[in-house]
């Protein structure tokens, strides 16, 4: 058992004083000598943060006292120590950057779909799966069977959407992200554009994860996490498989990397082998680039 603990949540509420709240928030946060990442916005709170067991409990103790977050759920995972390097308390016009301001989930979003129904769902040979994460995160890991959304940041779902998804109106869409804060958006904008039957997986990949009789099957991969573990495990059972790529050797590894190249640095799978080879770099331009911080001995 770890001696912290990461806490993921959010909530859709109405926050009258964002940049006012965040400053409390951020003295709170900092009193219980708490890290990680908070946005605050007019339509409410998300975030995740890591701590001892003592010092999560009181972060959730005193929210739960706050009328707004009573019933906020918290996605709970053990750790033998911190996973972020500094604490941010920011507040934001939205939670999860979608664009649109017409949508508002707690008037409109998809049908709630628990782990088991959404293992059997999956299942059908009808339903169409979407993963309402960025690309990247789905090369990390994904459920069987799901379309790889080809963008790069949230707020390019709807174009990506409406370029790609336009026939499938009819079918019975499952989406599911990393906790279940972008299907808020996600399937509340798909009823908007007129698709009927839309459904999203409660709690998301984490959640799914959880489930003592699922145990994350059918799901390929690690799933991808905003703190410094990178990828987390998601499949308990026989069929856990690792399936990103190396980019050079194409050897399979889940090993995330940011480019050496500090003009650079963008995200990629590398094995330790190429590492070495190629400098942690994503490109040949990029391994002989001057401004470099790659070091051999840093290689883990």
């Amino acid at each position: 058992m770890g001696t912290y603990r990461i806490l993921l949540y959010y909530k859709f509420v109405k926050i009258e004083n964002p940049d006012g709240f965040a400053k409390e928030h951020l003295d709170f946060c900092c009193s219980l000598e708490l890290l990680g990442r908070i946005i605050i916005a007019p339509e409410g709170i998300n975030g995740t943060l890591s701590g001892t067991k003592q010092q999560t409990d009181a972060y959730i103790a005193m929210m739960r006292l706050d009328h707004r977050f009573r019933d906020m759920e918290f996605k709970i995972d053990e750790s033998e120590h911190h996973v972020f390097r500094k604490l941010s308390v920011k507040a934001r016009k939205e939670i999860v950057t979608f664009g649109l301001d017409t949508i508002d989930p707690n008037d409109l979003t998809g049908k709630y779909i628990e782990p088991k129904e959404f293992y059997r769902a999956m299942q059908e040979p009808d339903a169409i799966i979407i993963d309402a994460r960025n690309d990247y995160e789905y090369d990390m890991g994904h459920f069987q069977k799901a379309i790889r959304p080809n963008v790069e940041a949230f707020k390019e779902f709807p174009e990506w959407v409406r370029k790609n998804l336009s026939e499938i109106k009819d079918k019975k869409i499952l989406t599911y992200c990393t906790g279940g804060i972008r299907c808020e958006k996600f399937s509340a904008f798909l009823i908007q554009e007129g698709y009927k039957e839309v459904y999203q997986l409660h709690g998301g990949i984490i959640n799914y994860s959880k489930d003592p009789e699922v145990k994350g099957r059918l799901f390929d991969g690690k799933c991808y996490v905003f703190d410094e573990r990178i990828a987390v495990r998601t499949n308990f059972t026989e069929e856990e498989t690792i399936i990103s790529k190396c980019h050079y050797c194409r050897v399979t590894t889940d090993r995330f990397v940011n480019c050496a190249h500090l003009d650079c640095h963008v995200r990629f799978f590398l094995c330790r082998s190429c590492e070495k080879t190629h400098r942690r770099s994503c490109s040949k331009a990029c391994e002989d680039a001057a401004h470099h911080e790659y070091s051999e001995n840093a290689v883990n």
